[in-house]
């Protein structure tokens, strides 16, 4: 009579290719590695109706508002400075690596980063990086409303 032992080995098969339309894991790394434009936000995932945005910043973005929506920030690398116009007056809040600010719909503010950095937003699909109303847009900033990544 023969017996199995009493630990088996445990199989280890092969992992099976993720399913067309299947969730896969994106490395926010490399997405940021794959392009080198500034102000030019790449979406990295979707989650309901929003966009999951990475962007390379450096220097000022643009005085902006979004009429219908929040925006949603975080800091990757570096460091980000949010110029915020409210009803008590103007102010900028700092944002070290790490740190999240949700900026109130119908807020001006206006991104800028002296060093540079590598930031994290969420939109609803479809909006645009400079907002329902904008000052002049400069040549370095891109009004998008976020490119699809390249497939690797």
């Amino acid at each position: 009579m023969t017996h199995a032992p009493a630990h088996p080995e445990p199989a280890h098969p092969e992992p099976a290719a993720p399913a067309p339309g299947s969730p896969s894991p994106v490395s926010l790394a490399a997405a940021l590695a794959s392009f080198d434009d500034l102000w030019s936000p790449r979406i990295v995932a979707a989650v309901n109706d929003y966009d999951v945005r990475v962007a390379k910043v450096e220097g000022e973005h643009v005085w902006h508002v979004h009429e219908h929506t929040d925006e949603f920030f975080l800091v990757l690398d570096g460091e980000l400075d949010i110029a915020l116009r409210e009803p008590a007056g103007e102010r900028t809040v700092t944002l070290p690596r790490g740190s999240v600010l949700t900026v109130p719909r119908g807020t001006e503010h206006k991104p800028s980063s002296a060093a540079g950095a590598a930031i994290l937003m969420f939109e609803p699909t479809g909006t645009v990086t400079v907002g329902d109303r904008h000052d002049e847009v400069p040549d370095h900033v891109d009004a998008t409303t976020g490119h699809v990544l390249p497939t690797p």
